[in-house]
């Protein structure tokens, strides 16, 4: 069953809580990955985005600028009661388009766990170089170009 989906941009100190619940339940508790990875000090100065069912925070994503051509979408994550229902790749679109609007970008940069590269590749992502592990995790670099 197909549920409404809305994904909202929200200030990160409003919504501290339901964006930490949300990775804790994906990052620390299923992959294990360390508290000070997770958190690693660049929320305050990301965007996030939160996606709700019925006014329940189910998925988020933040994006970070790392300099004034490339900005990278990090932190994706959906709670597995929602998954394999599209929520992810909302988040995507919403991010892309939000990125996209701003005209400002030549690139997003994305570091995806290795078994979610072809759902990066639909949304035009090209891997570059090696597959490296990031939290005891096979990640590879890939690159959306936006000219």
């Amino acid at each position: 069953m197909s549920q409404i989906i809305t994904i909202k941009i929200v200030s990160y100190s409003e919504e501290i809580q339901a964006l930490e619940q949300i990775r804790r339940t994906v990052f620390r508790e299923e992959q294990n990955i360390t508290e000070e990875l997770e958190f690693d000090g660049l929320d305050e100065t990301s965007e996030h985005l939160l996606a709700y069912v019925h006014q329940e925070p189910i998925g988020t994503l933040r994006i970070r600028e790392v300099d004034l051509k490339t900005v990278k979408i990090e932190r994706l994550a959906v709670l597995s009661p929602f998954r394999n229902q599209s929520i992810g790749r909302q988040l995507m679109e919403y991010a892309i388009a939000l990125i996209t609007e701003k005209n400002q970008y030549e690139q997003i940069v994305i570091h995806a766990q290795y078994h979610l590269k072809s759902f990066y590749q639909d949304f035009d992502f090209q891997s570059v170089g090696e597959t490296f592990e990031e939290a005891e995790i096979l990640h590879i670099k890939m690159i959306k170009s936006l000219n």
